[in-house]
């Protein structure tokens, strides 16, 4: 069951990772912007790898 649950939760990176996108589409082009996009693609890779790693935690 708890697998289960932690596979329908949203990771907290990719929470944070949506955040940065708005703010960087509030933003005009530019460097600020294009830093904060390179942030949110940072955090996604994150979230992906602490997915993949989830079910050897458990273990």
């Amino acid at each position: 069951m708890a697998r289960m649950q932690t596979s329908t939760e949203t990771s907290a990176w990719l929470l944070q990772a949506k955040d940065f996108l708005k703010e960087a589409r509030r933003l005009k082009p530019g460097p600020e912007r294009n830093e904060l996009r390179q942030t949110a693609k940072v955090l996604r890779e994150i979230a992906k790898l602490e997915t993949a790693s989830g079910p050897a935690r458990e273990l």
